[in-house]
Protein backbone atom coordinates (compact mmCIF):
# COMPACT_ATOMS: atom_id res chain seq x y z
CA UNK A 1 0.00 0.00 0.00
CA UNK A 2 1.34 3.42 -0.97
CA UNK A 3 1.06 5.75 2.04
CA UNK A 4 3.04 8.61 0.51
CA UNK A 5 -0.14 10.37 -0.65
CA UNK A 6 -2.93 9.70 1.87
CA UNK A 7 -6.58 10.10 0.89
CA UNK A 8 -8.47 11.65 3.80
CA UNK A 9 -12.03 10.51 4.48
CA UNK A 10 -14.34 13.47 3.84
CA UNK A 11 -18.03 14.30 3.92
CA UNK A 12 -19.72 17.35 2.38
CA UNK A 13 -18.76 19.63 5.26
CA UNK A 14 -15.06 18.71 5.35
CA UNK A 15 -14.58 18.59 1.56
CA UNK A 16 -13.70 22.31 1.48
CA UNK A 17 -10.59 21.65 3.59
CA UNK A 18 -9.09 19.43 0.88
CA UNK A 19 -9.67 21.23 -2.43
CA UNK A 20 -6.86 20.22 -4.77
CA UNK A 21 -5.86 17.16 -2.69
CA UNK A 22 -6.90 13.55 -3.22
CA UNK A 23 -9.83 12.49 -0.99
CA UNK A 24 -12.10 9.53 -0.37
CA UNK A 25 -15.82 9.84 0.26
CA UNK A 26 -19.12 8.00 0.06
CA UNK A 27 -22.07 9.57 -1.74
CA UNK A 28 -25.55 8.56 -2.85
CA UNK A 29 -26.33 9.01 -6.53
CA UNK A 30 -29.29 11.30 -7.19
CA UNK A 31 -28.87 11.62 -10.98
CA UNK A 32 -26.40 10.27 -13.53
CA UNK A 33 -26.09 12.37 -16.66
CA UNK A 34 -23.48 10.75 -18.91
CA UNK A 35 -20.89 10.26 -16.21
CA UNK A 36 -21.56 13.55 -14.39
CA UNK A 37 -23.24 12.65 -11.13
CA UNK A 38 -25.48 14.75 -8.93
CA UNK A 39 -24.99 13.17 -5.51
CA UNK A 40 -25.73 13.65 -1.84
CA UNK A 41 -22.96 13.30 0.74
CA UNK A 42 -23.46 11.31 3.93
CA UNK A 43 -24.13 14.58 5.79
CA UNK A 44 -26.71 15.85 3.28
CA UNK A 45 -24.66 18.20 1.06
CA UNK A 46 -25.38 18.29 -2.67
CA UNK A 47 -22.22 17.58 -4.69
CA UNK A 48 -21.17 16.96 -8.29
CA UNK A 49 -18.89 14.12 -9.31
CA UNK A 50 -17.24 14.40 -12.73
CA UNK A 51 -15.41 11.62 -14.52
CA UNK A 52 -17.46 8.64 -13.41
CA UNK A 53 -18.40 6.89 -16.65
CA UNK A 54 -20.41 3.73 -16.12
CA UNK A 55 -21.51 4.72 -12.63
CA UNK A 56 -24.87 3.27 -11.55
CA UNK A 57 -28.15 5.14 -11.33
CA UNK A 58 -29.90 6.34 -8.17
CA UNK A 59 -30.21 5.33 -5.35
CA UNK A 60 -26.81 3.55 -5.31
CA UNK A 61 -24.06 4.56 -2.89
CA UNK A 62 -20.56 5.01 -4.28
CA UNK A 63 -17.16 5.31 -2.69
CA UNK A 64 -15.34 7.93 -4.75
CA UNK A 65 -11.63 8.69 -4.76
CA UNK A 66 -10.64 11.86 -6.52
CA UNK A 67 -9.57 15.47 -6.30
CA UNK A 68 -12.03 18.21 -5.30
CA UNK A 69 -11.91 21.21 -7.62
CA UNK A 70 -14.29 23.17 -5.38
CA UNK A 71 -16.17 22.70 -2.12
CA UNK A 72 -19.02 21.05 -4.08
CA UNK A 73 -17.30 19.14 -6.88
CA UNK A 74 -14.89 16.21 -7.19
CA UNK A 75 -13.04 14.94 -10.28
CA UNK A 76 -13.25 11.18 -9.78
CA UNK A 77 -10.18 9.02 -10.30
CA UNK A 78 -11.98 5.83 -9.28
CA UNK A 79 -15.25 4.72 -7.78
CA UNK A 80 -16.71 1.59 -6.20
CA UNK A 81 -20.40 0.71 -6.16
CA UNK A 82 -21.57 0.03 -2.58
CA UNK A 83 -25.10 -0.82 -3.75
CA UNK A 84 -28.41 0.47 -2.45
CA UNK A 85 -28.20 -0.81 1.13
CA UNK A 86 -25.34 1.23 2.60
CA UNK A 87 -25.81 2.93 5.98
CA UNK A 88 -24.29 6.44 5.64
CA UNK A 89 -24.42 7.28 9.37
CA UNK A 90 -21.29 5.33 10.44
CA UNK A 91 -19.27 6.69 7.51
CA UNK A 92 -20.30 10.23 8.38
CA UNK A 93 -19.19 9.62 11.99
CA UNK A 94 -15.85 8.33 10.70
CA UNK A 95 -15.40 11.53 8.67
CA UNK A 96 -16.02 13.65 11.76
CA UNK A 97 -13.45 11.71 13.79
CA UNK A 98 -10.92 11.73 10.94
CA UNK A 99 -11.08 15.51 10.60
CA UNK A 100 -11.09 16.41 14.29
CA UNK A 101 -10.08 14.65 17.48
CA UNK A 102 -8.46 11.58 15.92
CA UNK A 103 -7.03 13.20 12.78
CA UNK A 104 -3.56 11.87 13.60
CA UNK A 105 -4.80 8.29 13.20
CA UNK A 106 -5.93 8.85 9.63
CA UNK A 107 -3.22 11.02 8.02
Amino acid sequence: MDTSVPSPFVNGETLKMFVGRRVRTVVQVQRNESGVLAVQSTDGHQLTIRGAPGAPEAPHYLEVMGIPDSNQSIRAESWTDFGENFDPVPFNGLCKLASDKYKYLFL
